[in-house]
């Protein structure tokens, strides 16, 4: 059952279950209008979307689910070629789920893990996307083709998570909550954890710390150091990008903005790219709810 903390964050929202061929994906369903899939990022759940869901839900049919092995999604099974945890696997996934409620064609907004779901479905199933907001990311093969010493301790989680199993998973176990609690602060403009609310943070707590939930996301990582590397690089070499409207949006002290010019990274994938940073670190929703719910109402709106 649902805690009622946690249904508090989504007043006359639905929860469903879906069954995919890749997870059984947990998912909170609202709001009037076009539909709007919102995907979220490591290490977190849905309910990150709390903060701005019910700016969107006067607009949008909103779907937040949880990514496979998130949450309160299922866990797909552990393979050494992390196939389940690819990034096409997901995309896969959470067109499943958007079939199953009744959704052919619609709008994705990923942050994180999320967006890289997210221009993945586009990549592969461009006619499933209309539009596609990404919150600040670059593309994967980006960042492993750019790392240096200074992007390389920016993004030292990369490296990390995707060790071998179980030395990663070893590591966090010992301390679930406070790596937990570190990731959070320390990607945050201020190194604090004042964005998140105690319920989120109660509810991120209650899930991440499972062993089984730890080795999952280091999956998800560890998919990224292989199948979806590889994924990227065969779109590159064909030459294949997106055509949909598309927005990137960073925050100007967040992970992005290791790059000079982010949104130039985007359009050599998407030719009509469009973006902007916005005053916050790397959870724009969570730092700045009322600067990332206009620039998306906009473009979705369109």
């Amino acid at each position: 059952m649902e805690s009622d903390r946690q249904d508090d964050l989504f007043p006359g929202f639905e929860s469903h279950t879906v069954e995919t061929g890749c997870a059984n994906l947990y998912c909170r369903t609202g709001g009037s209008g076009p539909p709007l899939l919102l995907l979220h990022g490591y290490p977190q759940s849905h309910v990150m979307w709390h903060t701005i869901s019910p700016g969107l839900a006067d607009r949008f049919h909103l779907v937040i689910p949880d990514l496979p092995g998130y949450g309160r999604s299922s866990i797909p099974p552990l393979s050494d070629d992390h196939a389940a945890y690819s990034k096409r696997s997901m995309a896969l996934a959470v067109r499943e789920m958007m079939h199953v409620l009744g959704h052919e064609r619609f709008m994705v907004a990923g942050h994180d893990r999320g967006g890289r779901v997210g221009y993945r479905l586009a990549l592969d199933w461009p006619d499933t996307v209309k539009r596609l907001a990404v919150l600040d990311i670059l593309p994967t093969s980006d960042y492993w083709d750019r790392l240096d010493r200074t992007f390389g301790i920016k993004i030292y989680h990369w490296m990390f998570l995707a060790q071998p199993a179980p030395f990663p998973e070893m590591v966090i176990g010992a301390c679930p909550l406070r790596f937990l609690e570190h990731t959070l602060a320390s990607w945050t403009a201020d190194k604090s954890l004042k964005a998140f609310s105690e319920a989120s943070l109660a509810h991120t707590r209650a899930w991440f710390c499972h062993p089984d939930r730890i080795a999952a996301t280091c999956e998800d990582y560890r998919a990224g150091a292989g199948p979806d590397y590889l994924h990227d690089r065969a779109d590159r070499d064909a030459g294949r990008t997106g055509e949909m409207p598309f927005l990137a949006l960073w925050g100007d002290k967040g992970i992005a903005t290791s790059v000079d010019e982010p949104l130039e990274a985007w359009k050599n994938w998407f030719p009509n790219a469009e973006g902007a940073a916005l005053p916050c670190g790397h959870f724009l929703p969570e730092e700045a709810p009322q600067e990332t719910l206009e620039l998306l109402l906009r473009f979705f709106g369109r």
